[in-house]
């Protein structure tokens, strides 16, 4: 009698029988052969993981590797276009200097220097720089210096011009290059000046004759003009007429003597002096010139024939020597214009012309072409009684310097 037993792999039921050898052989194969089989099915899996957990552990690597090491990052030198754009955009946030030229006709009397130095400072102080320039009476030198500022890239343009007229062409050249132009204490004639600062010219000719006419009511006067190419000379001549007219018509005051001075030279009002005292035969009782620097070439003159100190002179722009000559009691007053004032006003309003700021006006000056809008300031009117409170009180000159050191 045969015995069998049976037993369960997997889902397979496999009967043993002890009594077929033949049989349980061929069994015993196919088994082996399953068990083969199922053994590299499961190293070939298990290789297979492993492969993708290494490959997978690499990519995380590198994944972390790339966000956190920034040895090779890229970073841009300082001549890179993209470190020239960055820096370009941090210079276009901050603020631009403003640049202004300063055209000066000349710097040969104490009072120009006086309003340079004034204006650079003022100017300087409000943050913008200051190219100064003096054309020392040259209207082809005055044009000449105005564009090599408009062509070296000024903002805008302060201009005190030589001859009235002929820088109008410097205007004109400014505004195609996109500059604004102001007219700085002399107006440009005939041209779009697009600002004028000064004082109010004609005032200063009407104190002048004021003072001389409160002590020479009636008598010969001379008028020693300034240059005739000069917009103020014409101004201070009408503000003196203004006065002196009435009395003239009425036969109170005959001028016996009417010149301009070349250039404001003190030499052509020394010779034109002369020519008055020579024709009147030195009889003169009063003279009205035109600013301090020729009133020292009437005063000169006067001292030559004895007469410093017996004839009244006016001047006007506050000079030492001017100043000097009233305590000496050689010339009888001048007008005194403010040009601290002036230079602090004028910066001011240059830097708002730069920057295309509105700027508000109350006067308008015409200048043969236009109605310039103008700021003019007040002049005093300053003699032997005043000079300290006025002259001395503004820091404009020292005691010592007036009055000399042992005052």
């Amino acid at each position: 009698m045969s015995s069998q037993r049976s037993f369960t792999y997997g889902n397979a039921n496999i009967q043993h029988s002890r009594a077929n050898p033949a049989k349980r052989l061929r069994i015993g194969i196919v088994l082996t052969l399953f068990f083969l089989i199922v053994s590299l099915l499961l190293v070939s899996c298990s290789n297979e993981e492993g492969a993708s957990g290494e490959r997978n552990s690499s990519s995380i690597a590198t994944s972390n590797s790339e966000r956190t090491d920034t040895r090779h990052q890229y970073k841009p030198d300082a001549h890179t276009p993209t470190s020239l754009a960055s820096k370009q955009a941090i210079n276009s946030s901050m603020p631009k200097q403003i640049r202004i030229g300063f055209a000066m006709d000349t710097l040969v009397e104490e009072r120009w220097k006086k309003d340079r130095d004034l204006f650079v400072k003022a100017a300087e102080r409000m943050g913008a720089s200051v190219v100064v320039a003096s054309a020392d009476s040259n209207d082809a030198r005055q044009i000449q210096q105005a564009e090599q500022m408009i062509a070296d890239g000024i903002d805008v343009l302060v201009l005190v011009p030589h001859n009235a007229d002929a820088t109008a062409a410097i205007v004109n050249r400014a505004h195609k290059a996109g500059v604004k132009v102001l007219s700085y204490d002399r107006l440009v004639k005939n041209a779009d000046v697009d600002l004028y600062v000064s004082f109010d010219n004609e005032q200063v000719g009407r104190l002048q004759a004021d003072a001389i006419t409160t002590i020479v009511p009636k008598g010969k006067y001379v008028y020693i003009g300034g240059a005739d190419t000069d917009n103020n000379a014409h101004m201070f001549k009408q503000g003196v007429f203004d006065i002196l007219q009435p009395k003239i018509d009425s036969g109170q005051i005959r001028v016996v003597y009417d010149q301009w001075s070349k250039d404001w030279k003190p030499s052509s009002a020394f010779q034109h002096m002369r020519e008055a005292l020579q024709a009147s035969h030195n009889r003169i009782d009063a003279v009205i010139v035109a600013n301090d620097g020729t009133a020292g070439g009437v005063v000169r003159a006067l001292q030559e024939k004895g007469l410093a100190g017996k004839i009244p002179v006016a001047g006007q722009d506050g000079d030492l020597a001017a100043a000097q000559r009233i305590v000496q009691g050689t010339q009888t007053m001048t007008v005194y214009k403010p040009i601290g004032k002036l230079a602090n006003v004028t910066a001011e309003l240059a830097i708002k012309l730069a920057k295309d700021e509105p700027i508000e006006t109350t006067r308008q000056v015409n200048n043969g072409k236009i109605e310039v809008p103008s700021v003019l300031l007040s002049p005093v009117a300053v003699n032997a009684t005043n000079i300290d409170n006025t002259l001395i009180a503004d820091g404009f000159h020292t005691k010592e310097e007036i009055y000399g050191k042992n005052k």
